[in-house]
């Protein structure tokens, strides 16, 4: 197939979070068998050895076109600023954030592009870069949108929850980005989400589109199986550090949790790890037994040296990649529903592959559970790895999008 891929977020080095890992693994899947051309932005933190390790991978030239993205002024924070996007909104019908990634001189080589090349499928790597395609290139090709998260329904997720810094705008928001998200969808001819329960809640506004279900995945080769158990009392956190839904979590164990686990276990230590830490939970460091390690080397590495794997997500959508890299790399994970979306992780008659527990006083008993526990760590660990080995690599994430973008350009001829 010829296949042309737009990810406006450059997706490499393949640590920057969620959309850049599912974005650079299922790139690097199809890469292998097909002739993918990919579209991107190159960022302030993109280095040029990141742009020769991409184009290596997609091994042509040509067939990597990046473009420089301008840097962004910060839009500012008063009422009126607010008031301003909000009324932009309103009038394009995007959100602010999505206008943010577009680019008028990828848009031009697009346009260029698809009118002098043969194109199977195109590809949109999340919704941000649905602004990229334009209604008339279903006449050429298949589009598709992996659309990773909803907006409307993370945006609802986050009012309900409690977890939103603005309620208010949040709320006065949801019905633009209802509209938003039905207009944008009917652009291309199938859709792409990450669980079935993201399928239900996005044919409920897209109920006109094929929506398929392509799990996200682990590379289990960087994700090793732990050699052994090291005990003790160390528990870890992980993820993008500047996303609302990983800084509300983090406090929340930070604030609510560790409180109480450390009367029962005084040497308990929690580690917060991931890239980009908001000075909210970098100010977490402070606070007895707690690090905040910023981006590390190794994620498996710190996964490896902790006794359990807290993730009291409250907000969020979809399979949770932090979820699938602790569970491949054996640490006992207690989790939320949020943190749990999707994963068949306590199936009857199984050992459960994670433990669940939402508040502060059901994840406290959890934890303590595996502290004290070493055959139920031992029996979480197992059942973990062996359910990300049946169904959850990237190398299986990357057979199922191969096969919906083969059956979608055989429908389209």
């Amino acid at each position: 197939m010829n296949i042309l891929m737009i990810s406006a977020p450059f997706p490499y080095p393949p640590t920057l979070g969620g959309t850049e890992v599912r974005t650079f693994h299922l790139l690097k899947y199809l890469c292998q068998r097909h002739n993918v051309t990919l579209a991107t932005l190159r960022g302030q933190s993109t280095s040029d050895e990141d742009v020769a390790a991409l184009g290596a991978l997609l091994g042509g030239s040509g067939r990597l076109q990046v473009f420089p993205r301008p840097f962004q002024q910060d839009a500012g924070s008063s009422l009126l600023d607010k008031a301003r996007r909000f009324g932009a909104f309103l009038v394009t019908g995007t959100p602010p954030h999505t206008r943010a990634w577009h680019v008028p001189a990828m848009q031009s080589w697009l346009d260029d592009f698809l009118a002098a090349n043969r194109v199977d499928a195109l590809t949109c790597e999340h919704s941000i870069n649905e602004i990229y395609v334009r209604p008339e290139y279903r006449q050429r090709c298949r589009t598709y949108a992996d659309v990773h998260s909803s907006v409307y329904w993370s945006r609802r997720h986050l009012v309900e929850s409690g977890v939103s810094e603005n309620r208010l705008r949040d709320w006065l928001s949801l019905p633009l980005l209802r509209r938003y998200e039905r207009r944008y969808c009917s652009k291309f001819t199938a859709l792409i989400v990450t669980t079935d329960d993201d399928r239900e809640k996005l044919e409920r506004i897209a109920a006109d589109q094929p929506i398929y279900v392509v799990s996200n995945g682990v590379d289990l080769q960087s994700f090793t199986f732990r050699a052994k158990d090291p005990g003790g009392h160390r528990l870890i956190f992980t993820g993008a550090m500047d996303v609302q839904a990983n800084i509300d979590a983090a406090r929340f164990l930070a604030l609510a949790v560790m409180p109480g686990l450390r009367e029962r276990y005084p040497d308990a230590q929690l580690s917060i790890v991931g890239a980009r830490p908001a000075p909210a939970v970098a100010e977490l460091g402070s606070q007895p037994g707690l690090e905040v390690t910023g981006g590390v080397d190794s994620m498996c590495r710190h996964l490896h040296r902790a006794t359990v794997c807290v993730l009291p997500l409250r907000t969020g959508l979809g399979i949770k990649n932090k979820t699938l890299e602790a569970m491949a790399a054996g640490t006992p994970v207690v989790g939320s529903r949020c943190a749990l979306e999707g994963l068949p992780v306590d199936e009857s008659g199984q050992s459960p592959a994670a433990l669940r527990a939402e508040e502060a006083g059901e994840i406290i008993e959890a934890v303590s559970r595996l502290f004290e526990t070493p055959g139920l760590r031992q029996q979480t660990s197992k059942a973990a790895r062996t359910l990300v080995e049946r169904g959850y690599s990237w190398e299986q994430a990357g057979r199922a999008y191969e096969k919906v973008l083969a059956s979608a350009r055989t429908a389209h001829r």
